[in-house]
């Protein structure tokens, strides 16, 4: 049985944060200015106070255990929570931070500029910008981890403030024929990607063979692969890179439907920072975002 915890350290809070953050001990080292020992040290330390491992230590990258994912949004909000009563009591005001998570190709492609403009232009607030899956961007919203997000759904899910539809086409390699052999040679983003949902699903209905040639959690992997030859992928309209041609029909693949750019906030989301970020990106996206 576990006993009663210990009361948490914000400077080992910190330093959690910027591990997860940074992704491993170096980066986040460099983050808080300590030495790659000091920081699993620390990370130790915290793990004893809390009485509970938070990171999975047998996994090559960062990971974080099922405590660790919990503890994770508490020891943002206490930091915020920190730093504003800090700002407050010296006399600055407290800059209000939004949290905002984006799906990898728009955190690339199209939206940092639209970013950095507002957020010279709104100094008193500040951007906490996260790209990941999908899947991983509405757990953080539904956790309190996230203020906002754009994320790839199924349409017509509820609970959306805003949505557009996004066709996906099936692409494959310019001076290759990948897309007639049996079976066909997959390029996937992860297990929970509706981009890999549609792509399997749609080749089940037409009894179509398949297997997993390349995976990859990032665009741009997913891109290169398949300009590189390893296979054919499902991705918006929009995404066709070099090297690369769409697929269709009289290819052999069937038809996909549509999915959805979704814009959420979480339930108890609050703020006027928050407030003109929807909006920002509500009267940014007017129209599909393929067009």
């Amino acid at each position: 049985m576990v006993g009663p915890m210990r009361e948490m350290d914000l400077g080992l809070l910190r330093t959690f944060v910027s591990v997860v953050d940074a992704g491993g001990f170096t980066r986040a080292g460099e983050r808080v200015h300590k030495t790659q020992s000091t920081v699993s040290q620390q990370i130790r330390r915290l793990e004893e106070q809390v009485g509970l491992p938070l990171l999975d230590r047998n996994s090559r990258a960062v990971a974080l255990t099922d405590d660790g994912e919990r503890l994770l949004g508490y020891a943002r909000r206490l930091l915020a929570l920190n730093d504003e009563a800090n700002a407050v009591l010296s006399g600055r005001p407290a800059a209000e931070v939004v949290r905002l998570g984006v799906p990898e190709d728009y955190a690339v492609e199209r939206l940092p500029r639209l970013l950095a403009d507002f957020a010279r232009a709104n100094r008193r607030l500040r951007l906490d910008v996260r790209c990941d899956l999908s899947v991983r961007l509405r757990a953080d919203v539904e956790c309190g981890d996230l203020d906002i997000a754009l994320i790839k759904q199924e349409p017509g899910r509820p609970g959306a403030l805003r949505a557009w539809r996004e066709p996906l086409c099936w692409i494959g390699p310019a001076a290759e024929d990948l897309h007639r052999e049996d079976p066909l040679p997959l390029v996937l983003f992860p297990q929970g990607c509706v981009y890999r949902n549609r792509a399997v699903h749609e080749l089940e209905r037409a009894g179509r063979r398949w297997r997993v040639a390349y995976s990859s959690p990032n665009h741009a992997g997913v891109r290169a692969a398949v300009s590189g030859g390893l296979g054919v992928s499902v991705l918006p309209h929009s995404a066709l890179p070099p090297g690369a041609r769409f697929l269709g029909m009289a290819d052999g693949l069937p038809s996909l439907p549509e999915t959805e750019l979704a814009l959420l906030t979480g339930s108890a989301t609050r703020g006027a920072g928050v407030e003109m970020v929807t909006a920002l990106l509500t009267e940014s996206l007017p129209e599909p975002v393929w067009a």
